[in-house]
């Protein structure tokens, strides 16, 4: 289908059945959906089982989106959200991160020791990022590796700029912490163009 709709006009249409409207939807947010649960959880099944509620929950529920309220995306990711703290909840343990496969793209055949320092580095900071509390983690995952901006964050996570901000801070200096024990934190923006990069 790959238009040009808004998300309005492709909800409207998938409320009066269009299933392409619907895999519009889904095959432009889906992905992200996806990567969010996993970082959040570091669990595949629970990503997979998290990204299916989300749309069930759009095509079940799709009265509740309401567009004056925010973004279909901050909506989207906000029903993820809380998808992902009742697993981790009901769970009460988390199976270790896996490993997504994007550093392999950034690693190079002629230098070994350089990727194997590489993907130290990149385990090292997953590794960081899922034992954070989870208020903090989910401001990293959002604003920092979804590229997600401060408003979008507040209205996903049903609380004000101010906290996003706030807690981004925080979680970024308990980041560096972890990842350079004994040496001074550096400025937060240059925290989160490490974390990117990494994670």
């Amino acid at each position: 289908m790959q238009t040009t709709l808004s998300d309005d006009e492709l909800l409207r249409l998938m409320r009066a059945g269009d299933e392409r409207a619907f895999l519009e939807l889904y095959q432009g947010r889906g992905g992200a959906i996806y990567r969010f649960a996993l970082r959040m959880s570091g669990s595949e099944a629970i990503a997979e089982d998290v990204t299916q509620d989300v749309f069930m929950t759009l095509i079940n529920d799709f009265v509740r989106f309401d567009p004056a309220r925010g973004s279909l995306t901050s909506y989207l990711f906000g029903i993820a959200r809380n998808q992902v703290l009742r697993r981790i909840e009901k769970d009460r343990f988390l199976t270790p991160m896996v490993d997504d496969h994007t550093e392999d793209n950034l690693v190079s055949l002629t230098d070994p020791l350089s990727d194997l320092t590489r993907r130290e580095t990149i385990d090292s900071v997953r590794q960081a990022v899922r034992a954070l509390p989870v208020h903090y983690r989910e401001v990293v995952v959002l604003c920092d590796l979804h590229e997600m901006s401060y408003v979008d964050a507040a209205e996903a996570l049903g609380c004000a700029v101010g906290t996003v901000r706030s807690r981004l801070h925080r979680a970024r200096t308990l980041l560096v912490a972890k990842l350079r024990p004994g040496r001074r934190s550096e400025h937060p923006k240059t925290q989160a163009g490490a974390i990117r990069s990494f994670v």
